[in-house]
């Protein structure tokens, strides 16, 4: 009954809150949200919340173009609602945030423009993280993966200049996902571990799941493998993301686009993983 009367009020909050129903009666509607947000947070504050949360944002070129924007200025309102997300989480307590900032499609396929505004945008994430000093306030480290020969190199530089500031810091773990396939990360795992192998670094016969694991992006995390992966947009594929990682991660697919994605969103996400039970294939 709990999920059915939850799944009614959500239905209701969105129709309340629906940018066109929200112009008539925004003052009610600021004091709904308001109290309608407390209320999920102390709905997930009595559940086990993921240590490990992967984020794919997706739906920023659609959110401008049904807001008459070029498609590419999308990305500077998903980079601040990233900005934005991160806090959210920083204030959970949430240990390990991953983000798939450009996937390796993304990076070979997207217009110049587009590929160079969104490397843009990074660098100046990077930049940010750096003068800010959020990393040490919360006690981040920092890592991005990838196929970096993909990226521009000042934004490489950044990335390792981070990672060196922050490598003694593992209270939290940010990972970013820079020009990142998880096809070609398994590929580029295996070709390792058979380098290792020919070196007799390592024996084909104590080769394991998890021995493959070390040789993934994420063998500096206590937890590699989400808990909990959000998709925004509504659409329903995870696009070549952690595809060993997520194995036996919950999925979590919102219809709102990343630019519009909402505290209540995050909160709703969480308390989905809460109430599914954790069979991990058994």
């Amino acid at each position: 009954m709990n999920k059915i009367k939850d799944k009614l009020i959500d239905k209701l909050l969105d129709f309340v809150l629906h940018p066109k129903t929200a112009k008539i009666l925004r003052p009610l509607i600021d004091v709904v949200y308001s109290l309608y947000e407390k209320a999920l947070l102390k709905q997930i504050s009595t559940g086990p919340l993921p240590r490990h949360v992967a984020i794919i944002p997706d739906g920023n070129r659609r959110w401008a173009r049904e807001h008459g924007l070029n498609p590419v200025e999308g990305h500077e309102y998903g980079y601040r609602k990233m900005k934005e997300v991160l806090q959210w989480l920083y204030d959970l307590g949430i240990q390990i945030v991953t983000i798939y900032a450009m996937s390796y499609e993304n990076c070979l396929k997207r217009s110049e423009e587009e590929r160079k505004h969104l490397f843009e945008l990074i660098k100046r994430g990077f930049v940010e993280l750096y003068e800010e000093g959020i990393l040490e306030k919360y006690r981040v480290k920092f890592k991005v993966f990838g196929n970096l020969n993909l990226v521009d190199k000042d934004i490489v530089e950044y990335a390792k200049i981070l990672e060196e500031k922050t490598k003694e810091l593992n209270e939290r773990f940010l990972n970013i996902a820079i020009c990142y396939g998880g096809r070609q990360e398994i590929l580029e795992a295996v070709k390792a571990l058979i380098r290792d192998t020919v070196e007799n670094k390592i024996s084909i016969y104590r080769i394991s799941e998890e021995t493959l694991t070390q040789y993934l992006s994420t063998s500096h995390l206590p937890f590699p493998e989400p808990d909990l992966v959000i998709r925004t947009s509504g659409e329903l594929r995870i696009s070549n993301f952690l595809l060993w990682q997520i194995a036996y991660s919950e999925l979590y697919f919102c219809d709102v686009y990343w630019p519009d994605f909402r505290r209540i969103d995050l909160y709703r996400a969480i308390r989905s993983y809460q109430r599914r039970e954790r069979r991990f294939g058994a």
